[in-house]
């Protein structure tokens, strides 16, 4: 999660594109990413590559009855380790997209249906506010759910027990002519803290004790692959809200 427990009452943001950035800032940035994806890649590549044969020999170990208690528990940290090298994959690979006509709010509620489990068991409030009509985006469905997911779950993980996520949609105008579907994921946790509102979707930075700091990074990257922008905010009262607005169909 990328929150932190001191609270800001400020209303700095973290966009996709700000305005008036120093373009030498941006090259630098680019250049980060660029040399981060490629790190990224071949060691997730690498250590895929040497799972197989660790997932192997666990599974053969709970098929004959041998430490049965052991071999799950390799297995399952073996799954956390694969899903880690998965994310770093996402997050280098080329943007190779398949664009079609999505609605934003049935696939928004397949996401917190998936996450429903966990919702209540840690005695958090869902609200939903679906405002934008209609609710159409060109994009790819499969990684628009990939964000939701991680805009939800940085949203549980920051409210942690007892509070409330609200997501919402609206259409508003766009600055450029045309409409946006604006979504808003909107948690009552600590807030961002002013020093970490800079670096919020940097890939691996996280304020989280067993974060991977990819989930917001490649959150980013959907939203610039789909020409949209995404930021985030402490809101007015209590907790932060992540925006992320998109191109109305």
């Amino acid at each position: 999660m990328s929150t932190s427990p001191k609270q800001s009452s400020g209303s700095a943001a973290a966009k996709v594109s700000p305005t008036g950035a120093d373009w030498q800032d941006n090259l630098r940035r680019l250049d980060r990413l660029a040399n981060v994806g490629l790190i990224s890649a071949s060691i997730a590549h690498e250590i895929k590559n040497g799972l197989v044969a660790i997932k192997t020999y666990a599974e053969v170990m709970l098929e004959r009855g041998e430490d049965t208690e052991m071999a799950e528990i390799v297995r399952r940290e073996l799954a956390r380790i694969d899903g880690l090298a998965t994310q770093m994959l996402r997050l280098s690979a080329p943007r190779a997209l398949s664009h079609a006509s999505v609605r934003v709010h049935p696939v928004l509620d397949h996401c917190l249906r998936l996450l429903e489990h966990q919702m209540n068991s840690r005695m958090i409030v869902l609200k939903r506010d679906y405002g934008a009509v209609p609710d159409t985006v060109r994009g790819d469905e499969s990684q628009l759910q990939q964000a939701f997911m991680n805009l939800v779950l940085n949203g549980v993980e920051a409210i942690g027990n007892s509070g409330e996520l609200t997501v919402r949609t609206e259409i508003i105008p766009a600055a450029t002519g045309g409409r946006r579907l604006k979504i808003s994921f909107q948690d009552t946790g600590p807030g961002i803290a002013p020093e970490n509102v800079a670096r919020l979707f940097e890939p691996f930075f996280t304020t989280k004790k067993n974060g991977t700091g990819l989930g917001l990074a490649i959150t980013r990257r959907v939203a610039e692959d789909h020409q949209g922008n995404i930021e985030a905010v402490n809101a007015p009262e209590r907790g932060a809200v992540f925006i992320l607005s998109l191109p109305a169909e």
